[in-house]
């Protein structure tokens, strides 16, 4: 082999382990939310400067922020911030919206709940209207009801995601298929033209089988939710039974959404205390 050969050879390895570093680095800001720059210099092995170029190049793809110190998850039209960091974003108005979802549910019913972190807090409220039955997708649901003894559970597995903290593909979406429940309630990634959108064609899947399959459908949307932009639309608001909505959300918007023909609820936040 010529010097010439053995030098693109080597770099060619060195560009798919920067290639494979990146695509690491990105995968655990999107699941964590917000990671020191020390622990990812740490976590790989490398030295500073390469860690601050791998960032560079991905802030540059719109994946994340650099700032001094940590660099922190941006969802964008095409991916979705992880798990761990949207449970953090916008609590108030989650809960705010959990408390205005559990007026629909009655005790003896089913209920699909699908992989959202305003669906985590629905599911902390859910032993209220015990006995329940409750079918989900989402590991963190399943985790807060795994020990309520009056709610019958009901996981739907397939591949797991850590940055959804959930399972999706055919084999959930074929699971899904096959159960007739009584309500479904779900978030959104992003509202744009009163239709909801997801960044994920798996996700769309999923929660398109639990549309399909409920025979009275939710959606919770904070009011962060409004204006911003994913890939691939689900389904027009005007479809669902209910939105539900917090006071965030302008005015205009929600008298709009009226006119429109879509029954919303405004879910009001209480203050921090």
């Amino acid at each position: 082999m010529t010097q010439s050969a053995r030098g693109d050879e080597a770099w060619q390895a060195r560009t798919a382990r920067q290639r494979q570093r990146q695509q690491e680095i990105a995968e655990l800001v999107t699941a964590e939310g917000t990671v020191r720059i020390e622990d990812l210099i740490e976590r790989f092995g490398v030295s500073a400067m390469t860690v601050h170029r791998d960032l560079d190049q991905l802030e540059a793809q719109g994946l994340l922020r650099k700032t001094r110190g940590q660099v922190t998850a941006l969802g964008s039209s095409l991916t979705e911030s992880g798990m761990a960091f949207r449970s953090t974003r916008n609590l108030a108005e989650k809960v705010a919206l959990a408390h205005a979802a559990l007026e629909f549910v009655e005790s003896g019913q089913s209920i699909v709940l699908d992989d959202s972190t305003t669906a985590v807090q629905l599911a902390r409220l859910l032993p209220r209207r015990a006995p329940l039955g409750v079918i989900t997708n989402s590991a963190a649901v399943a985790a807060e009801l795994a020990r309520e003894p009056q709610i019958s559970l009901t996981v739907v597995g397939g591949l797991y995601h850590s940055w959804c903290d959930a399972y999706q593909g055919q084999t959930t979406v074929d699971a899904i298929a096959n159960i007739r429940a009584d309500t479904f309630v779900m978030s959104a990634a992003a509202i744009t033209d009163d239709i909801a959108f997801f960044q994920n064609l798996d996700t769309i899947a999923v929660k398109r089988a639990m549309f399909t399959s409920s025979a009275r459908r939710l959606l919770l949307a904070d009011h962060t939710k409004f204006g911003q932009r994913a890939l691939h639309a689900l389904l027009p608001l005007a479809e669902f039974d209910a939105v539900i909505v917090d006071t965030g959300t302008g005015a205009d918007q929600i008298e709009r959404m009226r006119r429109a023909g879509i029954t919303v609820v405004v879910a009001p936040v209480d203050p921090p205390a």
